[in-house]
C-alpha cells in the first residue's frame, strides 16, 4: 500500500486522551465552582472541548460524574496480611480518595442527585458500588448485606464530614473510624 495514503493513526483525538481530559476537567470545575455550578457547559468549556464531545461519550452529568468518580478511584488496594489489614487500608485510601480536590464534592453531588433519579442510582450502584462492593466480599469473606453495611458507615461518614465542613476527615478522626469499624469486624 502506498505511504501517502495510509493514515498514521485514526483521524480526532484518541478516546482515552480526551476522557482524561475531560476527567480533570470534571474535578478541577467541580473543585473550583462546586457540583451544583459545574454544569457540562462549563466542564466542557474548561477542557476545552465541545459539549457533544461530553453528550457523544456520557449521556448525564450525572454519567459524566459517575465515569470520572470511577477513573479517579481505580481499584481499591486490597492487601494485607489480615482482614483487619485489608479493611483499615480500604478505609484510610477511599479517605484519603474522598479528601482529594473535587472529588468528595463530586462524590456528594452525585449521590445527593441519585436520591431522586433511580437511573443514576442504578448507574451508581452498578459502575462504583457494586465492583467494590465484590472485591471487598471477597478479600473478607464477608456476606453481601455485611460488606453494605462497611460500606455505608465508611463513605457515609466521610462524605457527611465533607458536607458539613466542607473538608475531608483529618487522620485522627480516619484513625477512630478505622477503630470503630474493625470492632464491628472482629
Amino acid at each position: 500500500m502506498d505511504r501517502a495514503t495510509t493514515p498514521t493513526r485514526p483521524a480526532g483525538r484518541p478516546r482515552s486522551s480526551v476522557d482524561a481530559t475531560v476527567f480533570a476537567a470534571t474535578l478541577d470545575t467541580v473543585h473550583q465552582l462546586g457540583y451544583a455550578h459545574a454544569t457540562v457547559d462549563r466542564i466542557a468549556a474548561a477542557a476545552g472541548v465541545a459539549k457533544t464531545t461530553i453528550y457523544r461519550r456520557w449521556p448525564s452529568k450525572g454519567a459524566l460524574i459517575t465515569a470520572c468518580l470511577v477513573d479517579a478511584f481505580g481499584p481499591a488496594p486490597l492487601t494485607g496480611a489480615s482482614r483487619e489489614e485489608i479493611m483499615s487500608t480500604a478505609i484510610r485510601w477511599i479517605a484519603a480518595k474522598i479528601g482529594e480536590p473535587g472529588i468528595g464534592a463530586a462524590f456528594a453531588g452525585v449521590f445527593t442527585d441519585a436520591v431522586n433519579d433511580p437511573a443514576l442510582r442504578q448507574l451508581l450502584s452498578a459502575q462504583l458500588q457494586d465492583p467494590y462492593q465484590l472485591a471487598l466480599q471477597e478479600a473478607l469473606g464477608e456476606p453481601e448485606k455485611r460488606v453494605l453495611f462497611f460500606i455505608d458507615v465508611v463513605v457515609g461518614t466521610l462524605l457527611h464530614r465533607m458536607g458539613m465542613t466542607g473538608e475531608p476527615m483529618d487522620d485522627a478522626d480516619v484513625d477512630a473510624l478505622v477503630e470503630m469499624v474493625l470492632l464491628t469486624l472482629r
